[in-house]
């Protein structure tokens, strides 16, 4: 009774406070209750995260943070960290000039160059505090002149129109100070969202001519090198924002190496492809969003209502010794047993979902207050994760929109399942956990219930990114000479065959105009076929040109692979081509690549 009672005042409290910080320093009164009945207090109320709360607590499993290994970092070790995951640890190691580096450097916007050097500035002087040795200057290594720190725009009244697009062209870091005005002079950026469900801007995914590029269309090479400038362009956002941008220290592990619950997602992974190669989400994951989502998906209160803790228990080590060996019996798993082994699934993973290196940066997107910039921080965020941990976190968001979808069924509205969720994904740990918590109970909520919103622009790569990876490309090929003689012969090597498939192509070819393509079908009956492309020429057309070229009948379709189009080489590793990108611009884009029409690996 006494945790009841202490945590109706928690989220009470919360509640208040929420109110404060959004509408004024006085509080205001709860507002009236919602109209539409299939959601329960879906506004203002945070009793469905707090009863959440409790029921982890009364389970007594929140996220193995004993198995954590932890120690202080001093500020040297936090920027050699930083710099690690940017791609530039040869900044400290003094070997400027090999490795991908200098060619980083070399494509950073100002901003970018600016905040890489505040960072081994940084990290220059805590050295030479700390030890007396002589490191290398900051002098040495950039020109760049520093810049001052941006202001952020006063708060302003919430407009009225919420409806805009995210422009996915210029880099987010550039866009601090330019905030968008209404007619009464307001500030369009600076609304911060209230809870209500409706109040959600709603943003449209742009349609470049270059066509969109989900983080499944690149290859793993080209996602390594966005990450790397996600981070300096995260910290640089960041930054102009005046927010501090905080990070957590690698925790090493002691946890498990073998079985399901409270294992690494690299080691399920790495079990589950002995079985299922090519998987990408954990096979227990997809299993149990596949039970909700065939039967439970109508049922009342399937997230909110907790299973019985003892069939859980016992469905638990029932998976532990069955699953693997095609033994265990999903037909006796009840909905709402489904649904806490997911949640337990989620919050004993030793390694947080989200990352405990980029918790902090997830958590501070809480104190943005312009939506537009609150979601541009997630995108990047979504950037950094690890391969493992954006799939499943991806299958997550997927499951929880259709839970959503069904509200007037389950009675889970978008406020409800981003409450319930929000303390399973957003874990607090150390000694002021239960503070932290406290006061970061609705902004977690909310961040998932953006997460669940924006989950498709979020998992698009912005064009600045791809443009930025084009660049890094031309760069570290200018910059790499062949460094034996064992790289020279295999570069003549392909040149050779390089040359003696150009004369084939030509051949077939009397005059290789200007516009003129090559595609490539290694699938299909004609292997080859030469276009000429225009304004209007897509990708889509290409598609269709070569199916019809084939004879393809629409009786067989359906039992081929659909095959895309894609940009091979030249200043992109790979890249899966939109059907409504436009072939054009790709070819002005990367001229030297070569075009490949062949089924995705997703």
């Amino acid at each position: 009774m006494k945790l009841k009672n202490l945590l109706k005042v928690q989220y009470q409290g919360i509640d208040l406070l929420s109110r404060m910080s959004s509408r004024g320093t006085r509080p205001s009164p709860p507002p009236s209750p919602p109209e539409r009945p299939a959601s329960r207090d879906s506004q203002d109320s945070m009793e469905d995260y707090w009863s959440e709360v409790k029921n982890i607590e009364e389970d007594g499993q929140r996220g193995h943070e004993d198995l954590l290994e932890r120690g202080s970092m001093d500020e040297a070790e936090l920027e050699e960290a930083w710099l690690q995951d940017a791609g530039l640890s040869t900044l400290v190691s003094g070997a400027l000039g090999e490795g991908p580096a200098e060619a980083l450097l070399s494509t950073l916007t100002r901003s970018q160059a600016a905040m890489v050097k505040k960072r081994v500035d940084n990290y220059t002087l805590t050295v030479r505090k700390r030890s007396k040795q002589p490191t290398r200057h900051v002098r040495d290594i950039f020109s760049t002149p520093d810049t001052s720190v941006r202001q952020m725009c006063p708060p302003c009244p919430p407009p009225q129109d919420t409806s805009d697009s995210l422009s996915f062209e210029v880099p987010y870091s550039e866009g601090t100070t330019a905030h968008h005005r209404g007619r009464q002079g307001d500030c369009l950026d600076c609304q911060r969202i209230r809870r209500d469900d409706h109040d959600l801007p709603t943003f449209q995914l742009p349609r470049p001519k270059l066509g969109l590029t989900r983080i499944q269309d690149l290859s793993c090479e080209d996602m390594k090198k966005i990450g790397y400038i996600s981070l300096i362009e995260l910290t640089t956002f960041y930054d102009g924002l005046g927010i501090e941008l905080k990070r957590n220290r690698a925790a090493r592990s002691k946890a498990r190496g073998d079985g399901i619950f409270g294992v690494p997602l690299t080691t399920l992974l790495e079990n589950d492809q002995k079985k299922f190669p090519g998987s990408k989400v954990p096979l227990v994951f997809r299993k149990l969003l596949s039970k909700l989502e065939q039967t439970g998906l109508q049922t009342e209160g399937i997230l909110r209502v907790p299973g019985s803790a003892s069939r859980v228990k016992h469905l638990r080590q029932e998976l532990e010794q069955k699953l693997y060996e095609d033994r265990f019996d999903w037909e006796q798993v009840r909905h709402n047993d489904a649904a806490g082994l997911l949640k337990m699934f989620i919050r004993e993973l030793p390694y947080p979902l989200l990352t405990l290196q980029h918790a902090p940066a997830f958590s501070a997107a809480q104190n943005i207050s312009s939506p537009r910039q609150q979601i541009q921080a997630l995108h990047l965020l979504i950037m950094l994760l690890p391969e493992p941990n954006r799939d499943t976190l991806k299958a997550l968001l997927e499951f929880l929109r259709k839970v959503v979808a069904y509200e007037e069924k389950n009675r889970m509205g978008l406020w409800n399942v981003s409450m319930i969720v929000a303390p399973n994904l957003f874990t607090y740990r150390g000694k002021n956990a239960k503070q932290e918590e406290i006061q970061g109970a609705a902004g977690a909520a909310h961040l998932v219930r953006l997460l669940i919103t924006y989950q498709d622009l979020l998992w698009t790569v912005p064009c600045f990114l791809i443009s930025h990876v084009r660049k890094l490309n031309e760069a570290g090929a200018s910059k790499k000479p062949p460094s034996s003689e064992k790289t020279k012969r295999k570069l003549l090597l392909m040149r050779r065959k390089t040359t003696e498939r150009e004369k084939t192509e030509r051949s077939g070819l009397t005059d290789l105009r200007q516009g003129v393509i090559r595609v490539h079908a290694p699938l299909h009956a004609k292997i080859s076929m030469a276009i000429q492309l225009d304004n209007e020429t897509k990708a889509k057309d290409v598609m269709a040109r070569f199916d019809y070229e084939n004879g393809r009948g629409t009786r067989n379709t359906s039992r081929r692979p659909r095959q895309y189009l894609f940009e091979v080489g030249g200043n992109i590793g790979e890249r899966s081509l939109d059907p409504e990108t436009h072939l054009l611009d790709v070819y002005h884009v990367n001229p030297h690549c070569e075009w490949v029409l062949k089924p995705t690996t997703t």
